[in-house]
């Protein structure tokens, strides 16, 4: 049988080789009666050479690996690929799982390089402002194999509001804040070389740049030679590591210094001497006082009627909490409230706080997430809870999650083993989960069960709220 001839684009030509493959599939072609290759002729291979064809079924670690590796430079990539997909077809489904195979060896490594190759791509391209154009930037960037599209939706994405070029030698692509077109080659040239934002992100670079970690050699590993023309603070690594050995002497030698922490010594005196005897004078000095850890938008207080029968006291503030500037109204208060509401307890009713009263959080892009507070900052916050609690007096407290228990009792206590009735000091009160708990729960299956003890939890809170509560009866939380 002769070979078969099929003719792809030069580059990633992704729809061309899924259309090849369907054809060859539907005419039953093994991989040696096939010839690949690519041309920059406009006769390529198509639909209207010789129709079209139904797709296939592959599995997801098989596509996965097309996706990646038909934008690998070795030739042979598309004859690869078909003998793999070949394979698959026909008996042997589970190849991807045998390691050792020498064809999986092969594409698994081609791979694992175009996935190297866009880390690199999305880690060293540095746009700049091009010269007269306030409002456009560009880019220079040297890819190893053909990634331009493959990259593409990461820089659409980060840098969205922007117009921007990426020229490379095996193409170009544009975004003008609607719209990816794709070019042709360029040259370093077509990029400008700096602009006037470099000199404060050097500065930036050599301020936190630790001599005591120097390591040249992994440094050339993570960043390779080739892509230091195109970084700002490439130029300054060789004076950095040059003067690494004096610096780390001077660190040495520097007395040491301990971090300036926010205290709520003065906070607390405040409190003392004006004797806040409402709600509002409390929440005045804590504002005051603001976050022992910097970040947060607002202090976060309580919301409810003094002397109300039932005070939930949770961890802290979340984004939408922080933003809004009221306790429980982000996806576990929604869920706290949905909750009440089907037991029978009236969230007007009731009092909500946190035992931290400020949002901390790790920003991630363009993300705020949440991070737990240390018992130190529960610690730092614990008076002024006491104090709200003491002007609330409410009938019973309940205790959600670990964190609030913490800042009830001063004893880090697990809810596993304390859920349920307890006593608070003076105050009755009683021990469940946080209901981010169960927003964090894997499967379906088990955030119904507990969230189905969770409502038995509030059904009992609301019981106990009802009642003459005999404290004599009450296990006592450990203070």
């Amino acid at each position: 049988m002769s070979l078969h001839r099929i003719t792809l684009k030069p580059g990633a030509d992704l729809d061309g080789f899924r259309r090849a493959v369907r054809w060859l599939i539907a005419e039953e072609m093994a991989p040696q009666h096939v010839l690949w290759s690519s041309d920059d002729s406009p006769s390529l291979f198509g639909e209207d050479e010789h129709g079209a064809a139904s797709p296939i079924s592959l599995p997801k670690g098989v596509a996965r690996l097309i996706e990646a590796c038909v934008c690998h430079r070795d030739e042979e990539r598309y004859a690869l690929l078909y003998q793999l997909i070949w394979r698959v077809l026909n008996g042997e489904r589970d190849l991807l799982e045998i390691a050792s195979d020498p064809l999986v060896h092969r594409i698994d490594m081609m791979a694992r390089a175009i996935r190297r190759d866009l880390h690199k791509m999305h880690a060293f391209v540095r746009f700049r402002r091009m010269h007269g154009e306030l409002e456009r930037f560009a880019a220079w960037f040297e890819p190893d194999h053909y990634i331009l599209e493959a990259a593409a939706p990461f820089f659409i994405d980060r840098f969205h509001s922007l117009d921007w070029t990426i020229i490379t030698p095996i193409g170009s692509m544009r975004w003008n804040r609607k719209n990816l077109t794709f070019g042709p080659p360029g040259n370093r040239e077509d990029a400008p070389a700096s602009d006037e934002f470099e000199e404060g992100w050097r500065g930036y670079y050599e301020s936190v740049f630790n001599p005591a970690r120097v390591n040249p050699t992994a440094m050339r590993a993570e960043m390779p030679k080739k892509y230091w023309r195109n970084l700002p603070e490439a130029a300054a690594i060789p004076g950095l590591i040059q003067s690494a050995t004096q610096r780390v002497d001077a660190m040495i030698e520097q007395e040491a210094t301990m971090p300036l922490k926010r205290t709520p010594e003065r906070a607390l005196e405040a409190m003392r001497d004006q004797e806040p005897k409402t709600l509002k004078e409390l929440n005045a000095i804590i504002a005051k006082a603001g976050p022992l850890v910097p970040g947060a938008t607002q202090a976060v207080f309580g919301e409810g009627p003094v002397h109300a029968d039932i005070m939930f006291v949770g961890e802290q503030p979340g984004d939408q909490e922080d933003l809004q500037g009221r306790p429980f109204v982000g996806p576990a208060g929604k869920l706290l409230t949905k909750a009440m509401n089907e037991v029978g307890i009236s969230r007007e009713q009731a009092y909500l706080t946190n035992a931290v009263k400020h949002f901390k959080f790790e920003q991630r892009g363009h993300r705020r997430i949440h991070s737990k507070p240390t018992a130190g900052e529960v610690k730092h916050y614990r008076p002024w809870l006491m104090k709200e609690l003491e002007l609330v007096r409410p009938k019973l407290v309940v205790a959600l999650g670990a964190t609030a228990l913490l800042a009830l009792t001063g004893k880090a206590t697990p809810i596993t083993r304390s859920r349920g009735r307890a006593r608070f000091g003076t105050y009755e009160g009683y021990i469940t989960v946080h209901p981010s708990y169960l927003l964090r729960l894997p499967d379906e299956a088990t955030k119904r069960e507990a969230y189905e003890a969770f409502l038995n939890d509030l059904r009992r809170i609301h019981d106990l709220s009802q009642a003459d509560l005999d404290t004599g009866e009450l296990p006592l939380a450990a203070e």
